[in-house]
């Protein structure tokens, strides 16, 4: 059972005091979108939590700086967002449960979350982001699988499979034994990048190495554009949706 307080702060704003029967210690938490949360357990009265805020106003707002600095890197998605992947539409819908659902069918990523709930909770935020990545592991199956395929047969490569992955910083990879790895946020590239990117793996079977011959070799079957095309491609981020 929970109770609800609010108290704003003139050097930190408002934060919310939260009254558990689960909890004998008193906590102080700041999440994204969500502000300062101080949970305390029955026995401890609101003036005592107000006197342990007090006692940590500078820590707070070290952490508000923090957390800020990460809200900006980081999309906030909510009912009026439009993102869409190649085949899929990101949609909302609340429910009486008090369980978040993350359903994709019909071209459509459905999050569906407690009527009770706001979006901004870093919980329906983590679907959000699940549901979108599902699909982008689906799309990538889909397209870059056979792209690989059609590059590699056009251009003379061997290779063993291909294989998709979440990274944060590799759009792709290339094991000695010719497996080749890539990130499925190439799903958010123009297929001109795909097809660079793939390209740059493939060569990799060849070349194990990022020297003379491996960029002349990538150079030759891009048509002179592989320079280029990977100044383009510092241009975009795994890690930014």
């Amino acid at each position: 059972m929970e109770n609800v307080k609010l108290v704003v702060y003139r050097e930190i704003g408002e934060v919310s005091f939260i009254r558990k029967t689960s909890v004998t210690n008193m906590k102080i938490s700041l999440k994204p979108f969500r502000g300062v949360q101080v949970t305390l357990p029955q026995y401890v009265s609101y003036e005592a939590a107000g006197k342990f805020v007090e006692s940590k106003i500078s820590w707070i707002r070290k952490q508000q700086e923090k957390m800020k600095k990460y809200e900006r890197k980081v999309t906030l998605f909510t009912k009026d967002t439009l993102f869409r992947t190649k085949d899929h539409v990101l949609s909302f819908g609340t429910h009486e449960k008090s369980t978040i659902q993350t359903i994709i069918r019909n071209q459509t990523i459905l999050i569906h979350y407690p009527v009770f709930a706001e979006v901004e909770d870093p919980r329906i935020q983590q679907a959000v982001r699940r549901g979108i990545l599902a699909a982008l592991q689906m799309e990538a199956i889909k397209y870059l699988t056979p792209m690989t395929g059609k590059l590699a047969k056009q251009f003379g490569f061997n290779f063993v499979q291909v294989s998709f992955r979440n990274n944060k910083s590799r759009w792709g990879s290339c094991s000695p034994d010719n497996r080749i790895s890539l990130n499925i946020h190439l799903m958010r590239l123009p297929e001109r990048l795909q097809e660079y990117i793939v390209l740059h793996e493939l060569c990799h079977t060849v070349h194990k190495h990022h020297q003379k011959s491996f960029w002349q070799l990538l150079d030759k079957i891009t048509g002179g554009r592989a320079r280029e095309l990977d100044r383009e491609l510092n241009g975009y981020s795994p890690q930014v949706f």
